[in-house]
């Protein structure tokens, strides 16, 4: 197969463009925010939103799936807010979905 067969002109001036846009959004966003100063309610929505945010992907993502991995997010909630350590919650929400999947699915 020839080099050129593997990456059309097309498609790489459409990944290059869209990777333009991107940076230009980020890179806008902070410019901007560092000119004008949002009003406090802005300012405290955009330092709380991620927490909302990833709630709302790992509640539709848990939402797709079973008992098991339902059970195994309890056990991280409770890890995580008992002990503190991420590390230690992302290994048993591993071992209680793989230990609890063989009997009850999902």
């Amino acid at each position: 197969m020839t080099p050129e067969a593997l990456l059309r002109t097309d498609v790489l001036l459409a990944i290059l463009v869209m990777a333009v846009v991107t940076f230009l959004c980020r890179v806008g966003g902070y410019a901007i925010l560092r000119v004008v100063r949002p009003p406090p309610f802005l300012d405290a929505m955009l330092r709380n939103i991620p927490g909302p945010l990833f709630a709302a992907y790992v509640a539709l993502a848990l939402s797709r799936l079973g008992p098991a991995s339902w059970l195994a997010a309890l056990a991280v909630v409770a890890t995580q807010w008992k002990t503190g350590n991420l590390g230690l919650s992302i290994i048993v929400g591993v071992a209680a979905v793989a230990l609890l999947r063989p009997f009850i699915g999902g």
